[in-house]
């Protein structure tokens, strides 16, 4: 890397970014000391981000570190994406009021097959040098009981319960178990193992973060710089984005579900889900708030599934909208063959996942939000014979929740 850059070649550093530490109080600029770091360079820097797979799914809230991470690539850095395969059996207690259920072996293999492809979108999997993909399971399944005692020595008790969400446990008298202990300090470590030069992560991750500083400093390696980004309020725009909560839009939705959750995002949400979720400048957007939301919608849902796609699934939202059904791309299929005949119309919205479960569903038809291909229907004791009624049909409940109904 060359050492005379100046500082306007980093503009890239300042998006999406809620602090950068370790800064100088002394100066107004907290990114100086990075950027020192970026200047001085004679090699790519390595950057780390970790992601435990916990779960099968990734939502747009996960992508914001990663969107960073592919920043860092295209400055010419190398990215270190680490599937914590080992840490996911243990779980980040990060934000956790209880202890999180421990994943066998077989679940964190199976969730970890689906996250390269979820990421692929958005990371550059193709020039050398660029990537990394690594699996914790690699160093910290090979530590022995006296490396793990070397590990606990770094830290107190009274550390490890300043971290939030153990200091809330242990006040509230929950318990906190000795393996969750471990989880920063096998995080930590994973800095050390791949040398890292950034950490990436959320503003949840701070203390994860600092401890691989600490741990770095320990087995006498430079401590790494912390990088971390908001957390994304999900399409409720009142709560973090969250798959338990509801509010969250998945990397692997399909075109029309993306496009229809982004297209009622909340108008003062629009701006930052710019700001962290694309390129572009929040004034470039339009002005008319609703045409802000079909914009911010068709942008992000070609990232994910292209131009065409994007524009399909528009179309088909804006059809559905209008009650005139929908084309036939682009729509989520529900199989009617899971469903026994003679069947009410609310057993099969719940079948079907538009609601959570029958008594949902009925207050849903009670409520005039469920429509059957742009039909409003409001017996919630309507029933059909056999599927033949509803094969082909678009069943949909408010804006943002369809199915077409296949054999």
């Amino acid at each position: 890397m060359s050492s005379n850059l100046p500082a306007e070649e980093f503009p890239w550093i300042y998006r999406g970014i809620a602090e950068v530490f370790p800064d100088n109080p002394e100066i107004a600029d907290p990114y100086q000391n990075l950027r020192q770091r970026l200047r001085q360079a004679n090699r790519p820097l390595r950057v780390k981000l970790g992601i435990d797979p916990t779960g099968a799914e990734i939502h747009l809230g996960h992508s914001i570190p990663v969107r960073k991470l592919r920043a860092f690539q295209d400055a010419g850095h190398t990215a270190v994406l680490i599937i914590g395969d080992f840490t996911a059996r243990v779980g980040d207690p990060t934000g956790k009021s209880e202890v999180r259920r421990q994943l066998t072996e077989a679940e964190v293999k199976t969730n970890a097959q689906t996250y390269l492809e979820q990421v692929r979108p958005i990371l550059d999997f193709d020039t050398p040098g660029r990537l990394e993909i690594r699996y914790n399971s690699e160093w910290l399944s090979q530590l022995a009981l006296s490396d793990i005692l070397e590990l606990l020595s770094t830290m107190t008790v009274g550390q490890m319960l300043a971290k939030e969400g153990f200091a809330e446990r242990y006040g509230q008298g929950n318990p906190i178990y000795l393996h969750e202990f471990l989880y920063p300090l096998m995080q930590g470590y994973d800095s050390v193992a791949v040398r890292a030069d950034v950490e990436l992560g959320g503003t949840d991750q701070k203390f994860n973060i600092a401890v691989g500083r600490d741990l770095q400093r320990h087995f006498g390696l430079e401590p790494q710089f912390g990088m971390l980004m908001p957390l994304l309020l999900g399409t409720d725009g009142v709560q973090k984005m969250s798959k338990s909560l509801g509010n969250y839009v998945g990397l692997q939705e399909d075109p029309l579900s993306m496009y229809s959750k982004l297209e009622k995002v909340p108008d003062h949400l629009i701006a930052g889900y710019v700001q962290l979720l694309t390129k572009l400048a929040a004034d470039s957007l339009p002005e008319n708030p609703r045409q802000r939301q079909q914009w911010l919608a068709l942008e992000i849902t070609r990232q994910f599934h292209g131009e065409t796609a994007a524009k399909q699934a528009q179309e088909a939202a804006m059809s559905l909208v209008k009650g005139n059904g929908a084309p036939a791309s682009g729509v989520p299929e529900f199989s009617l063959a899971q469903v026994e005949f003679p069947a009410k119309l609310f057993y099969v919205l719940g079948a079907s996942g538009l609601c959570a479960s029958s008594s949902e569903a009925r207050r849903q038809i009670q409520g005039g939000a469920v429509k059957l291909e742009g039909e409003k229907v409001d017996d919630a004791n309507c029933q059909f014979e056999s599927p033949d009624a509803l094969l082909g049909k678009v069943l949909q409940v408010g804006k943002k929740k369809f199915v077409r109904l296949v054999a």
